[in-house]
């Protein structure tokens, strides 16, 4: 009776370590593609790749999203870029890390007046200028831009987002864990030394003097 609670421990470690890199991304993708908020939206995650720190997101435009003028609802359009910087970065920095949106602005270029795409890239070598910029211990704080683009690839929107970082041991979040259960990067450990609402929650952090 002893043998099987160890073994089911020891598959249950292997499959996390072997298997689940190879179905997080498609698992993610579905997860996220079925979470209500973007279905009812009609947004939807067209590309995946946390190895590479790219995803790829769309929204149609059609009776049920429009505004009340007929074009891409301005909500939607930011609701699309929301969570993925921080997303990505959480998988491209490891556990070691907390990762918060800090705040968010978004411009309004054009009307949307058809499918739109947004395309969100964290890579590699920023992932490593911030590990080398949180060593200290001190939060880091990093400026991301994104466009969103028509059928034509006309800018419609830009969204503005600033990003938290900090070396967990440091961070009054160290409970903090992701819903998602994605498994950290095999480098984690070794990146230690040098790196829902999925959103917005930094606030209660950040505002209460975490970044002091």
């Amino acid at each position: 009776m002893k043998l099987f609670p160890k073994n089911f421990e020891i598959l249950n470690r292997k499959a996390k370590q072997y298997i689940m890199p190879i179905l997080t991304p498609h698992l993610l993708k579905l997860r996220i593609n079925t979470y209500a908020p973007y279905v009812g939206a009609g947004i939807k995650l067209e590309h995946l790749d946390t190895d590479q720190g790219l995803c790829v997101v769309s929204m149609g435009l059609t009776a049920l999203n429009k505004n009340i003028v007929g074009t891409q609802f301005g909500g939607s359009l930011y609701a699309m870029t929301d969570p993925f910087y921080m997303l990505l970065l959480m998988q491209q920095l490891g556990s070691n890390y907390v990762v918060w949106d800090k705040s968010s602005h978004i411009e309004f270029v054009a009307p949307a007046t058809s499918k739109v795409t947004a395309r969100i890239k964290v890579s590699s070598s920023e992932a490593t200028a911030i590990r080398k910029l949180a060593e200290s211990g001190e939060p880091v704080f990093r400026d991301y831009r994104t466009e969103i683009v028509d059928n034509n690839q006309k800018v419609v929107a830009i969204v503005t987002k600033t990003v938290y970082i900090r070396l967990r041991k440091h961070s009054r979040s160290k409970s903090q864990a992701s819903r998602l259960d994605l498994p950290d990067k095999p480098n984690d450990n070794v990146s230690n030394n040098v790196s829902d609402n999925v959103s917005g929650e930094a606030s209660s952090e950040v505002s209460s003097g975490e970044n002091n």
